[in-house]
């Protein structure tokens, strides 16, 4: 367990928020330019000093402001990765690794070169320079030399922020290995929503200093409350497992979380079994009374009606939906409601388009 309660203040801003995150996995701090993403990871990082605060980190504190506790930033056991990877130019990709694993004693490390390497893919990299290296490449080695240091939190501000679309999808990848093969809890600041959904098991959604929520990652998003379903890509996550694969058509079918429902997606092969992260947007989500066979859209669920939202759009109404316990969100016309009559407790069938789903 992650406990982060944080009352810091200056000219124009405060930030007061009282945390209990995943020990484990990767939390999302996301929010708008200004809601106190960074701020928050600078204070657990130590590279702020909050007026009043408590950090534990699992069995570990790092500050208790009521006792006079502070753990200065080069005691606590953690990797801080940036916007830039901010790697010495004078030294290889070796060496900048090795800069990190020799601040941690041997007996220490839980993190070795060989798997650092491996897990984001740059070990044809060691003997150049970083002059030589692409965006995308550079901040993989930079997460990898944070790696080494053996943290027990990694904290990741950013980190794709400064990388093109094609360099953001050259290191995702990466990323979701690290998701699934490092027992590493991760702080991970961002405000883009389409790669927290990617990559976040839970979320804290920040706003002027203030937390408005916090939780799983497939709820928190689909809540009506939060300025979340007020964004053009308002969405939900699905985790779901492969259950089928069709090699002629390259789709594949992902069966949604405790029911017999199936959605197919494009994809590459993947085993029978295999857990699958896919994100829905409520835009591509349309509704029929009934289930229509002759469609080019292969998706179709039967769904209750929730509950609306009449956004700021006055054209648009926004309906949570229930799959057999999955959330699904849809943005749908007020004239299509109306035509419709939906309403809570209505069943309906949702249709999504396979081309549409992100996974």
């Amino acid at each position: 367990m992650i406990d982060a309660r944080l009352t810091l203040s200056y000219s124009g801003f405060s930030l007061d928020v009282d945390l209990q995150l995943p020990g484990r996995g990767v939390t999302a701090l996301f929010g708008q330019s200004g809601s106190g993403k960074t701020t928050c990871l600078r204070c657990i990082a130590g590279l702020e000093r909050a007026e009043k605060a408590f950090i534990r980190i699992n069995d570990e504190v790092w500050q208790d402001s009521d006792k006079g506790l502070f753990v200065p930033p080069h005691k606590r056991a953690l990797g801080y990765v940036f916007q830039e990877a901010s790697l010495f130019p004078h030294l290889s990709v070796l060496a900048n690794l090795q800069f990190g694993l020799k601040r941690i004693a041997r007996p220490q490390r839980r993190v070795d070169l060989r798997q650092a390497t491996e897990l984001l893919g740059i070990g044809h990299l060691l003997n150049r320079h970083p002059q030589h290296l692409s965006g995308g490449e550079r901040q993989r080695v930079g997460i990898a030399r944070a790696l080494l240091t053996s943290p027990k939190l990694l904290l990741m501000d950013e980190p794709l922020a400064a990388l093109d679309s094609q360099r953001k999808n050259e290191i995702l990848p990466y990323l979701q290995r690290l998701h699934d093969e490092l027992d590493i809890p991760v702080l991970y600041v961002s405000h883009a929503q389409d790669e927290v959904a990617r990559l976040a098991d839970h979320l804290v959604l920040l706003s002027g200093g203030r937390a408005l929520a916090s939780g799983p990652i497939g709820e928190t998003l689909a809540r009506l409350d939060l300025p979340l379903a007020q964004g053009d890509d308002a969405g939900v996550v699905i985790e779901g497992q492969v259950s089928a694969y069709d090699a002629g058509y390259q789709l594949l079918s992902l069966q949604l979380p405790n029911t017999r429902m199936n959605i197919r997606v494009p994809h590459a092969p993947m085993d029978i079994g295999q857990p699958l992260r896919c994100k829905v947007q409520a835009r591509d989500i349309s509704l029929s009374l009934q289930d229509p066979e002759h469609s080019s859209i292969l998706n179709r669920l039967p769904v209750t009606v929730v509950s609306e939202l009449a956004g700021d759009n006055a054209a648009h109404v926004l309906i949570r939906l229930d799959a057999g316990g999955t959330p699904l969100l849809a943005r749908i016309t007020r004239f299509s409601r109306d035509q419709l009559g939906v309403h809570p407790g209505q069943r309906l069938w949702a249709q999504i388009k396979a081309v549409a789903v992100l996974a």
